[in-house]
C-alpha cells in the first residue's frame, strides 16, 4: 500500500518528481564553487544585528493572542516562547490558543482569539486564507494581524489583509539549503526532498528548492515525498524504510522544510543501520529548533539545518505590533539566512543574531 501511494504521488503521500534520473551526469564545478562560497558565508557565527535601531517607545496595557497551528510544531511553539519573553519585557499579556493543526482547530482557535477582541492577534505557521471568515471579522473588530510563516514573503500583506508576515526571506532559505547539498556532495548527489503541500509557504519552499538542486547536474531528486506536518510522527518512519529499501546507498542527502521530519526519520535510519553522521547527510530548511541542535550537535541523523532565529521572530512580533499600535509602519526588517552545523554551533541549541534583545529594549525604552 505504501509502495502504491509512494508511485502514484497522491496529495497526500509520496511523490516522485516526473522525469527525474537517478543516475544523472556527475559534478557541476562552476555551481559548485558558487555554492561553496554561499554556505561558507552563511555558517559565520560573527553575524552583526542588523534589525531596527528606532521606533516607538511601549505603548502600556496591551494583550495579544497568539493562535499556533499546532503546538507540536517546534517553530510555531519556539516563536510563541520568544513573544512570550518580550511581552513580559514591554509590560504586554499574551494568550497562546492551540490550533492542533486541523482546519477546523485553526478555525475554531482564531474565532476564539477573536471573541476576546485583544489589541492584536497573531497568526503562527498557518495560511490566514483557510480562516478568511475569522480574518474577515478580525479585520472588521480593527484588531491587527501579524502573520509567521504565514504567507510566502515577508512584509505587509493586503490579501489576506496582514500588518506583516514574520520569516527568512523563503528564496534565500531555499537556495542556501540547495546549495549545502551541492557543495557537501561536491556536486554529485542523490537527495529526498520532505515536503508539506498542504501549506503554500512550505510547497514554495520545497519547489523552490527543487529548482535550485537542479543548478547541478549531478544532484539527482530521487524522491519528493508529500507529508503532512501532523502527520509526520506516523509517517515519517515508513517512509523512509521504504525509500532505503528502494534507493539504497544512492540516497546520499536529504533536505526537509522543517527539521521534525528527521527527528521522526531516526528510528527508521538507525533500524537500517544507517549511522547517525550518515550519509545520508540531512539538512533542514527550518525551523532550527533545540531538539534539531541537539541532533546535528550528536551527529545522530542530521548534520545542517537553515534555523529560524525563534526568539528575535517572537520579539520582532512584538515589537512589530507596538508599531501597528503606535501608528507606525511596519519595520521592514527580514533576518539573514544562516546555516548551523555541529562545527559553528558551539554545542548551542538555537541560534539568533546578537544584540537584538538590547535594541528591543532600547527602542521600547524598557
Amino acid at each position: 500500500m505504501l509502495a502504491a501511494a509512494t508511485l502514484a504521488g497522491c496529495e497526500r503521500g509520496s511523490q516522485d518528481s516526473p522525469g527525474v534520473s537517478p543516475t544523472g551526469p556527475g559534478g557541476c564545478p562552476a555551481a559548485q564553487a558558487g555554492a561553496q562560497a554561499a554556505v561558507s558565508r552563511a555558517e559565520r557565527t560573527d553575524v552583526p544585528w542588523n534589525g531596527p535601531a528606532k521606533g516607538p517607545a511601549a505603548v502600556p496595557g496591551k494583550t495579544i493572542v497568539y493562535v499556533a497551528q499546532t503546538m507540536t510544531n517546534p517553530g510555531v511553539a519556539g516563536v510563541a516562547r520568544g513573544v512570550r519573553e518580550a511581552a513580559k519585557v514591554i509590560g504586554w499579556k499574551v494568550r497562546v490558543i492551540d490550533g492542533e493543526g486541523t482546519p477546523a482547530g485553526i478555525q475554531a482557535a482564531l474565532s476564539q482569539a477573536v471573541t476576546l477582541r485583544p489589541a492584536g492577534i497573531v497568526s503562527g505557521g498557518f495560511d490566514p486564507h483557510s480562516t478568511s471568515q475569522q480574518v474577515a471579522r478580525a479585520t472588521a473588530a480593527r484588531i491587527p494581524l501579524i502573520g509567521w510563516h504565514a504567507v510566502a514573503a515577508p512584509g505587509p500583506s493586503r490579501s489576506p489583509r496582514l500588518f506583516t508576515n514574520i520569516t527568512t526571506d523563503v528564496a534565500d532559505v531555499a537556495a542556501i539549503s540547495a546549495q549545502w547539498v551541492i557543495a557537501h556532495s561536491r556536486g554529485n548527489a542523490g537527495v529526498v526532498l520532505f515536503t508539506d503541500a498542504s501549506i503554500p509557504f512550505a510547497h514554495r519552499k520545497s519547489e523552490l528548492i527543487r529548482k535550485a538542486l537542479a543548478a547541478c547536474p549531478g544532484v539527482r531528486l530521487l524522491a519528493y515525498p508529500n507529508i503532512p506536518i501532523p502527520d509526520a510522527s506516523s509517517r515519517t518512519p515508513r517512509e523512509v524504510s521504504f525509500l532505503l529499501a528502494r534507493f539504497g546507498n544512492r540516497w546520499t542527502h536529504s533536505v526537509a522544510i522543517n527539521d521534525l521530519y528527521f527527528a521522526d526519520a531516526a528510528p527508521a535510519f538507525r533500524a537500517a543501520g544507517k549511522g547517525g553522521s550518515g550519509p545520508p547527510f540531512n539538512i533542514g530548511a527550518g525551523d532550527g529548533d533545540p531538539s534539531a541542535f541537539q541532533r546535528i550537535n550528536n551527529r545522530q541523523y542530521q548534520a545542517a539545518t537553515v534555523p529560524e532565529p525563534l526568539s528575535l521572530q517572537g520579539w520582532q512580533i512584538v515589537d512589530e505590533f507596538n508599531r501597528a499600535f503606535s501608528g507606525r509602519p511596519a519595520s521592514g526588517y527580514v533576518a539573514p539566512v544562516h546555516i548551523s552545523t555541529a562545527e559553528n554551533s558551539e554545542g548551542a541549541t538555537a541560534w539568533d543574531p546578537a544584540g537584538y534583545r538590547e535594541a528591543y529594549r532600547r527602542i521600547w525604552v524598557r
